[in-house]
This record gives structure tokens, sequence and C-alpha cells, in this order.
């Protein structure tokens, strides 16, 4: 069954392995997801932090992908991912 972030993890997976990096603003993820990002995703860093285990399957489906986030801004409102290694 596919999650609510599934299009997000193929999105990051289908990126070019060359590709080390990639910064996409909120609207752009939502854009991905055809849907929107919680209200906690504007509010708070803690949204966005790793944690691979627990109920936390947005955080899944970006390190399912390959990628973790190297950096953020919730009031800027984007997101930095990159290739560990």
């Amino acid at each position: 069954m596919a999650g609510k972030y599934t299009p997000l993890e193929t999105y990051l997976r289908e990126l070019p392995e060359s590709q080390r990096e990639v910064t996409l603003r909120f609207e752009q993820i939502e854009s991905i997801l055809s849907v929107q990002l919680p209200e906690s995703a504007y509010e708070s860093r803690a949204w966005w932090d790793h944690e691979k285990e627990g109920n936390h399957v947005k955080t899944r489906a970006w390190a399912n992908a390959g990628w973790k986030i190297e950096s953020l801004d919730v009031n800027e409102k984007w997101v930095k991912f990159v290739r560990p290694g």
C-alpha cells in the first residue's frame, strides 16, 4: 500500500545517482505529494528531524530513498536533502 509520502520517496529515488543534493521548497514538496504538508512542518524543525523508526513515515520516505536532511529553514520554507556517503 502506497503511503502519503511515497511520491516524495519516488521523486528522490529517481534523481540521478550523480546528484548528491537537492533543495526543495515546501511548495515543491506539496506539489510532488499532491497534498499540503501539515502545519507542524511549517512551524517546527522537529517535524523534519531524522527518525527512521516509529510512526514518522515522512522521515522513512526520504531515508528509504537514501537521502537525509542536511539543512532546512522553516521560516524561508525550504529543505536541503543530501545523499550520505
